[in-house]
């Protein structure tokens, strides 16, 4: 029906582009960068903490410093390749298997496509139109069942590859942070002090940046980012003293 010159397609398209919705789609990114930093604020900062109880120079610290976190870093990245990897095999082994579903059985499955959309409050005599409109076009059916029936998006083909680069370069840049007075002050016991203040400060704006990403508040997660980190690197600092020689 033509309405002020529009017909009802033209007039849904116009809508839908004055209608810019600000939604955040890059939550892997985040995720995959809040992983690296804040494991890598805190691990090596233990780690440096703990060597400077057991009396030991900057240039010693820094050195297992560097170490720790080139091999954090891959650990790190090696895993977020694997996970992503993994969903993605798990992926299309689920794609593979709907769609000789589709095939093989199409009555049962159109059967479940109307269940899903019966969930949604759809009148079987209002989703018959659709379930058949998807029987027309496999492609879309198949879309359809991956994405409502198993709550699997298509994932990626670069996704193993981004995390793994995200999570060691976060993991790198947050791990050098507390090595950094290290490089400045020769005496561990000055630097120490130093790597403590600029470590606190670097996680509770972390965990403030990441608060607002995550939903939570962010000076609550500011907070709980810099409580952690401070008590791994007390504990660590500790246990040395305990047990130097």
């Amino acid at each position: 029906m033509a309405e002020n010159g529009y017909t009802d397609l033209e007039k849904q398209k116009l809508l839908l582009q004055q209608h810019e919705e600000k939604h955040f789609t890059s939550s892997e990114i985040i995720r995959d960068i809040i992983i690296g930093l804040s494991d890598g604020l805190t691990v090596p900062f233990a780690l440096a903490a703990g060597l400077s109880g057991a009396n030991v120079t900057s240039s010693i610290i820094l050195i297992a410093g560097i170490a720790e976190v080139a091999a954090g870093a891959i650990s790190m990245g090696l895993g977020g390749y694997l996970a992503a990897k993994s969903e993605a095999d798990h992926y299309m082994r689920e794609l593979k298997r709907e769609e000789e579903e589709i095939i093989s059985v199409p009555d049962a499955e159109a059967a479940e496509c109307g269940e899903i959309l019966a969930e949604y409050g759809v009148e079987p005599h209002e989703y018959e139109a659709v379930v058949n409109a998807l029987r027309r076009n496999p492609q879309h059916w198949l879309k359809f069942m991956m994405k409502f029936e198993l709550g699997l998006e298509k994932p990626d083909p670069m996704r193993a590859l981004q995390s793994a680069l995200t999570i060691a370069i976060s993991y790198i840049i947050g791990g050098l942070i507390p090595l950094s007075p290290y490089m400045i002050f020769p005496v561990a016991k000055d630097a120490v002090i130093a790597s403590i203040l600029i470590t606190i400060l670097a996680l509770l704006i972390f965990g403030f940046i990441k608060g607002h990403f995550t939903g939570e508040q962010p000076l609550k997660s500011a907070i709980q980012t810099a409580f952690v980190g401070a008590i791994a690197s007390a504990a660590a600092y500790s246990i040395a003293k305990v047990f130097r020689v």
